[in-house]
């Protein structure tokens, strides 16, 4: 989407905290103004004009909330999640997996998750470990997606053993095109209907 305006707005949600993006810049676009622009706020990256000049690329210092400092939008959620332990066969590359365990997807965004599980099945080293390989399988409204996440931080949260949870926040990894697609359709559906998470 390109944007002319001579004050630049984000065109998904209209803020003025924009710089120019790290794309390269071809000189013919640049001497007329045109760049690629990142969104400082939602993280959006798109084609625009500054016609006035003044976007630079460090990025815009305003107060902004912790939830619109993030590279995308996140949403609360409550959806069914299968958490199963990925290892990595050393000689072929393919992923082994254990058991799944039950659980919910929390928290849902183009970039990452949070869910929570009891886990039982899973020792707590296994989290021990920095930058575990999880597979998520997420039942959204309108099908099933899968995807190859990293962890990022790992908690138990509740009391006592029989109540206790992980609270596992993970960047995704890798998604294929159709469950990306999927994933997409149905933050634009929230995006129109629900609230940020705070």
């Amino acid at each position: 989407m390109v944007k002319t305006n001579i004050t630049m707005q984000c065109p998904r949600c209209s803020s003025a905290r924009i710089q120019i993006g790290y794309g390269d810049r071809f000189i013919l676009a640049r001497l007329a103004g045109g760049a690629e622009f990142l969104c400082n706020n939602c993280g959006l990256e798109f084609k625009g004009f500054d016609l006035s000049g003044e976007v630079q690329r460090t990025p815009v210092t305003k107060t902004e909330t912790i939830a619109n400092r993030r590279r995308a939008p996140r949403y609360n959620a409550h959806l069914p999640a299968m958490i199963t332990l990925a290892d990595r066969d050393p000689r072929s590359g393919k992923l082994i997996l254990s058991e799944a365990s039950r659980g919910h997807c929390v928290t849902i965004s183009r970039v990452g998750v949070a869910v929570t599980f009891i886990g039982s099945r899973f020792k707590k080293e296994e989290f021990a470990k920095t930058r575990r390989l999880l597979l998520v399988t997420i039942t959204l409204p309108k099908g099933v997606v899968d995807a190859v996440v990293t962890t990022v931080t790992h908690e138990r949260v509740g009391e006592g053993d029989s109540k206790a949870r992980w609270l596992i926040r993970a960047s995704i990894t890798y998604m294929n095109e159709s469950d990306t697609a999927r994933l997409l359709n149905y933050l634009e559906r929230r995006e129109n209907e629900a609230p940020l998470f705070v």
